[in-house]
């Protein structure tokens, strides 16, 4: 999550966040659960833009002062796969790994940090 906040800057892309997730993710053996996502917060608390905790360098939307959205990567032990119970709440692995999940809200402005 931190790697994914270090690469947010006016002019970076969405993609430069969820890609190093991603890499530090794989690299060290877990994988990153697709379907969860971050999201912008706004008037409501979940709005566009979706802020993947996977993806490429250079893609997506660009990002710009004023934007407030949250990364909250789900890193699992086995694979990426999830399933959510019948409560429809409640989201478990498929393949019953371990999984952990974390969230920082973050505030883009045009002056460094």
């Amino acid at each position: 999550m931190i790697l994914g906040i270090a690469e947010i800057k006016p002019g970076a892309r969405v993609g430069d966040i969820g890609a190093a997730i991603q890499e530090y993710a794989e690299a060290n053996g877990f994988s990153v659960v697709r379907e969860m996502v971050g999201h912008g917060v706004g008037r409501q608390f979940h709005t566009e833009p979706q802020i993947p905790h996977y993806g490429q360098r250079g893609r997506g939307l660009k990002l710009r002062p004023g934007m407030v959205f949250t990364v909250e990567p789900m890193l699992n032990e086995g694979t990426h796969n999830i399933k959510t119970l019948a409560d429809r709440w409640t989201v478990i692995t498929k393949d019953k790994k371990l999984s952990a999940q974390f969230e920082h809200t973050v505030a883009l402005t045009s002056s460094p940090a």
